[in-house]
């Protein structure tokens, strides 16, 4: 557990997990079950792109209330709401550009400056953006804000480069995952700002994510492999709740508490 202050008869924890290879590995997974559950529930089960925002945006508020009540990080609830505001972030795209018409250009541009502004106001209000403070309401308040404005300029970002660009989802994949790569490489290797790393990774993951889910979901005659959204969501789904019921266990995401 991450102890952020020892004080007499006070303890106070970071509220999210470690940054280790799990956490990438089901943080990319949730950004593809966000894509393809959002398609899952509105085209699939027919519940339509309105009903199904308002059905997961009250399942996300929910979680966040939740989460925002712990006093500490707890992997079920994190997860479960990383899950939740992906789905809610594919939906807010979807929305803007399905049901109002606004260009995937438009959106990613937008989405761009309010992540910007969310991390200039973050700054500003906290001195720092490093996820190892995470232990106050209102810093946790602006890390889930980031966290949908990421997962929102994710899915519009990689539907650009994938459809507007005419990428195609495999390319989109690989060019996604080489940033993230290079992004790797410069942290280990030329010293870069261990938080602008976080963040940028951060960000790329969205877009590889929703590209690897339409990937896998959409058919051959579009350029996916058509495996279908429910099994993709079940595979990634039954992964997910194993790997978060391992760390549960191990708690190898969590900081040994220290003295």
């Amino acid at each position: 557990m991450a102890l952020l202050k020892d004080t007499p008869g006070e303890q106070i924890f970071n509220k999210v997990p470690e940054v280790t290879l799990y956490f990438w590995i089901i943080k990319i997974m949730a950004t593809t079950v966000g894509e393809t559950a959002a398609d899952y529930l509105n085209v699939d089960m027919g519940f339509g792109l309105t009903v199904t925002s308002w059905i997961m945006a009250g399942l996300l508020i929910a979680a966040l209330l939740v989460q925002v009540s712990k006093k500490k990080y707890e992997p079920w609830i994190y997860w479960l709401t990383v899950i939740l505001i992906s789905i809610v972030g594919t939906l807010i795209t979807d929305n803007l550009v399905d049901n109002m018409g606004i260009s995937l250009e438009v959106t990613t541009v937008a989405f761009s400056i309010a992540l910007a502004i969310t991390f200039i106001a973050w700054f500003s209000a906290e001195r720092t953006l490093s996820i190892h403070s995470i232990y106050t309401t209102r810093r946790e308040i602006f890390y889930w804000l980031t966290i949908l404005f990421t997962f929102a300029l994710g899915t519009a970002g990689g539907d650009l480069a994938s459809e507007g660009l005419n990428w195609g989802y495999a390319q989109s994949a690989l060019i996604f995952g080489g940033l993230i790569a290079l992004t790797t490489l410069a942290f280990y290797f030329l010293r870069l700002n261990a938080v602008l790393a976080f963040w940028i990774a951060y960000i790329l993951t969205r877009p590889l994510g929703a590209s690897l889910g339409d990937l896998m979901s959409q058919p051959p005659s579009e350029g996916g492999l058509g495996l279908g959204t429910f099994e993709i969501n079940a595979v990634f789904f039954a992964v997910i709740i194993a790997l978060v019921a391992f760390l549960t266990v191990t708690r190898k995401d969590q900081l040994p508490v220290t003295d």
